[in-house]
């Protein structure tokens, strides 16, 4: 049933996206649920394959050639966005209430376009809308730190900083209710990230917008969260405060990542996790971190539930279950 909280923002339930591979079906989300309220930034952590990316897709309905299954529920404003057609998602949804700052950004940014026009083609696009696109532009820039002259140039004529920051300012140039971050770092030095990070905490702050950053970087994500929601191969496993997922996380997954992050203040011994995340084309029955897990005992073997901790804080793992 859906939540009438004026608070919120975005819904998702029981949304899955699994396509089709050489080898078998790939259960990249596997019946993933949460929600998102206004002027709140979610962070989506987990390792490498475990669903992050497919997850931010799914909720954008940029869906590969080779789906699946497809199912759920996308509510935005109580709006379930499931029941939209492809030409009523791409004029009411994408880019004008939810966009997205891809992973790579000069791969996003076109090489024989000024950036300038590029920032400025999502509003002329959606509204027709070319003189105030290029005015919207210019302020744009000037909120994400990038200097006006440079609206001229060309991708390529910019540091991987600049260009990021420029993919931000395409993302936020409709004013969209909701920015989905794929991995906006990971391909900058530190100074930088901290930087563009500085650059959303400041917007986040000015704007009403919602986030959700996807990252397998805990130190950067902690500079942006309010929630942190954690994936293991296909399920979120934990979703909580940001408080305390970063002091006192609850699943044994997310213990184990809190356990490997060196920290400033005290002096610990660093740990890791043995073994390797499962495949998502064949996964364990039961618990799929059971292999890797400390706490393995013989409930595991069944599928965990999903264990509400009250104050927006779930479980999916037997150990909290009474």
């Amino acid at each position: 049933m859906a939540n009438t909280n004026n608070k919120t923002l975005l819904q998702v339930e029981d949304l899955y996206l699994y396509f089709r591979a050489t080898k078998g079906v790939v259960q990249a989300v596997d019946g993933v649920s949460f929600d998102l309220r206004r002027n709140e930034a979610v962070v989506v952590l987990g390792e490498s394959g475990c669903g992050k990316t497919t997850l931010a897709r799914a909720i954008l309905r940029l869906l590969p050639r080779n789906v699946y299954r497809y199912t759920g529920k996308v509510l935005l404003h109580g709006r379930n966005l499931m029941e939209l057609n492809d030409e009523e998602y791409r004029r009411e949804i994408r880019w004008v209430k939810i966009s997205m700052v891809p992973q790579a950004a000069m791969n996003s940014l076109n090489p024989v376009l000024r950036v300038g026009d590029q920032v400025a083609e999502p509003t002329e696009a959606h509204f027709g809308l070319k003189k105030e696109g290029l005015e919207q532009a210019r302020t744009m820039f000037q909120r994400v730190g990038v200097p006006v002259d440079f609206m001229g140039r060309y991708a390529f004529e910019l540091s991987g900083g600049m260009r990021q920051r420029v993919a931000i300012a395409m993302a936020l140039v409709t004013s969209p209710d909701l920015v989905i971050l794929d991995e906006p770092t990971s391909a900058l030095d530190v100074l930088t990230q901290a930087n563009i990070m500085n650059v959303l905490k400041r917007i986040k702050q000015e704007t009403e917008t919602s986030f959700i950053l996807i990252t397998h970087d805990i130190s950067t994500s902690s500079e942006l969260a309010d929630r942190v929601a954690c994936m293991y191969a296909g399920h979120i496993v934990e979703l909580n405060d940001a408080d305390h997922f970063f002091t006192k996380p609850l699943h044994p997954y997310s213990q184990k990542l809190m356990a490997s992050v060196p920290t400033l203040r005290q002096t610990k011994q660093l740990e890791f996790i043995p073994g390797q995340p499962p495949s998502l084309i064949n996964p364990p029955k039961g618990c799929r971190f059971a292999s890797r897990c400390p706490s393995r005992f013989d409930k595991c073997d069944q599928e965990p539930p999903v264990i509400d901790m009250g104050e927006r804080r779930r479980v999916k793992c037997w150990l909290y279950a009474k």
